[in-house]
């Protein structure tokens, strides 16, 4: 039986993700309540403005449910902005700004740089045997992770050369680019995969 995986439909990139967690092999679901949020084997937290988003999950009183979930162990794929609300620290935050938390990483917000400093690069990701296109869009990158957290992929070219952009600790996985984007599918297979065997 295919895994029920959620989106948060809050912001983001959510169609593209439904589109590609359906062709990965899952039963896709929009997340905007608790009896949804409920309903899901697995979360994808998507891109986005992180400060909107963690708003808008108190607004549609979310955010202490989906820290339960990361907490009772939930296996949840942070994008972009969904790393940064995945997230146990933040530099360079908002003031007072929140996060869901789970994930053991100190992540550094808008650290490539504004909007025009967008960037694509292939990128080499432990389990993938090809590069994949990996898109930067104001994202930003792991300043630090725990023992426990598994690096899965860095920067390879440019000024960042060496910057953590995938990481997984257990269950939570997160990205700082956005798989959604470009029409490859592996990344959410991976995640789809670590969903299974949970």
């Amino acid at each position: 039986m295919d895994p029920t995986i959620g989106v948060l439909a809050l912001q983001g990139d959510v169609r593209e993700h439904l589109e590609v967690l359906r062709a990965a092999g899952a039963e896709p679901l929009a997340v905007r309540r608790r009896v949804e949020l409920a309903a899901c084997d697995g979360l994808v937290i998507p891109g986005g403005e992180s400060t909107t988003m963690v708003k808008l999950a108190r607004i549609f009183e979310l955010l202490e449910p989906l820290r339960d979930a990361v907490r009772g162990g939930l296996p949840t794929f942070g994008t972009c902005a969904g790393m940064i609300l995945l997230a146990d620290r933040i530099e360079d935050g908002a003031a007072g700004q929140e996060s869901v938390g789970g994930l053991h990483i100190t992540v550094r917000r808008n650290a490539f740089g504004r909007q025009v400093d967008s960037f694509e690069e292939d990128l080499h990701l432990d389990g993938l045997a090809d590069p994949v296109r990996a898109i930067f869009i104001r994202a930003p990158w792991v300043e630090a992770v725990d023992e426990d957290v598994e690096v899965l992929g860095r920067v390879e070219d440019g000024p960042a050369a060496g910057r953590i952009v995938a990481v997984r600790q257990g269950p939570l996985m997160a990205t700082s680019f956005h798989p959604e984007v470009g029409g490859d599918g592996r990344v959410h297979g991976m995640f789809v995969d670590l969903v299974r065997s949970a």
